[in-house]
């Protein structure tokens, strides 16, 4: 029953029903019916009435709590907001509007202090430390996949990510279309073949094989004749015009979808731009210069983004989503194999390139010659190669049909892999 009486009686009314029932000329559960309220709040109106007949009223007063914040909560949040405005001035910086959300969460975990958005808000307002964002276009994204791993995006950004380090770095990202969950985040100082490849065996040996991965037209992912035509006619190691990544792919078995435009990548955006934004803003209030500090920065927030943000499409946690779909058996992830003839996931995660063996059973490449025991004469065998930048040393498989030949060992610098 409703008891906001202000808004269907008056005052006179209510005291002349009070005036009745008191007199015994009506009966309490018809005005009950009436006001449409309970006994007990009837009593509590009648109680008062006869306290003070001439004053009584039903008009609801509405009391204003003015909920003051401590010096140390408004100095901080002005602080913050100081940054922000530091932030947004600097031109090489990705960032152009005030997080609000962002200065929230940094006084809850950094400080242990709670303010409300609103209040926040009020003080950027007060300090001049506010203006409205232009209006996006209202978008349709929607989840377009009914599996776990009907559809994994695939995408690099490439932004000075932490202020004051020297140069720009890349990030390289996998997010599962059905569920929006992260699967792979990492920073890079050079966006490479190679890099690509060593996220696909992260995400493919975690989780397995999807269906299909969707990325844009970058040459790493896409030959496209006439754009790519220089790399194929100049540098013999990537003669092929289908690129190292792909034929990754075609190994597992994993389809490969291309967006046909930016716009077409949409769905990937969202997730890049709330780490982006964070990971810009944190980097730059730890005075971070060093990709491997951006990195666990960035392990934070893609842990919170999984286990803890509601996803605005989903209207789910990406984790609690995935995880359930994949209790009720609903996933399009294969269980990772190594099919035959491969020996290893090293035959699979590689680079591949062609050599014609000559009469010596050695292939040369940039110059390097390698001696492949039992190689045939005069055919061409394959060179599946394992770099390892720590080591600066290179793994070298010989592959003649579906026949392993043996392996060598050579540093990276000799076989010039700087163009994958």
């Amino acid at each position: 029953m409703s008891t906001q009486l202000h808004k269907n009686f008056t005052d006179g009314q209510v005291k002349s029903l009070f005036e009745k029932y008191s007199k015994k000329e009506i009966k309490l559960n018809y005005i009950l019916q009436m006001l449409k309220i309970k006994r007990r709040r009837f009593f509590e109106l009648l109680a008062k009435y006869r306290k003070d007949p001439d004053s009584f009223s039903i008009q609801y007063e509405r009391k204003t709590i003015n909920r003051k914040i401590s010096k140390d909560i408004e100095r901080n949040i002005v602080k913050a907001l100081e940054i922000e405005k530091d932030l947004i001035e600097n031109k090489a910086i990705p960032i152009r509007y005030y997080n609000y959300s962002y200065i929230k969460d940094l006084l809850e975990q950094k400080y242990c202090q709670r303010v409300s958005l609103p209040t926040i808000i009020d003080r950027a307002k007060r300090n001049n430390f506010y203006f409205l964002r232009p209006k996006r276009k209202a978008h349709d994204r929607e989840v377009i996949t009914n599996y776990p791993g009907e559809l994994i995006q695939h995408d690099s950004s490439h932004h000075l990510f932490a202020p004051y380090a020297v140069s720009k770095w890349y990030l390289i990202t996998s997010i599962d279309d059905y569920s929006r969950l992260i699967l792979y985040a990492v920073l890079v100082e050079r966006e490479t073949t190679w890099e690509h490849i060593l996220a696909l065996e992260d995400v493919l040996l975690k989780y397995g094989f999807p269906l299909a991965y969707y990325v844009d037209s970058h040459s790493i992912f896409r030959f496209v004749q006439g754009r790519d035509s220089f790399w194929r006619n100049h540098y013999k190691l990537t003669d092929e015009a289908n690129p190292q990544w792909k034929q990754v792919l075609e190994d597992c078995g994993v389809k490969v979808t291309y967006a046909l435009s930016p716009q077409a990548k949409g769905k990937i955006e969202r997730p890049y731009r709330w780490i982006q934004d964070r990971l810009v803003r944190t980097c730059y209030r730890e005075n971070i210069r060093l990709i491997q500090e951006a990195q666990l920065i960035l392990n934070h927030l893609v842990q919170r983004y999984n286990y803890r943000i509601v996803h605005s499409t989903t209207g789910e946690i990406p984790y609690i989503r995935f995880q359930r779909a994949i209790r009720e058996k609903r996933t399009l992830f294969r269980e990772f194999r190594i099919s035959p003839p491969f020996k290893s996931v090293k035959d699979i995660f590689c680079l591949r390139v062609e050599r014609m063996v000559n009469s010596y059973r050695k292939v040369s490449i940039n110059n390097l010659e390698l001696k492949v025991p039992g190689a045939p004469l005069h055919e061409r065998i394959q060179l599946r190669i394992i770099p390892d930048k720590e080591s600066g040393v290179s793994e070298v498989r010989f592959w003649h049909r579906d026949k392993f030949l043996g392996m060598q060992k050579a540093k990276n610098s000799d076989l010039n892999l700087v163009q994958f």
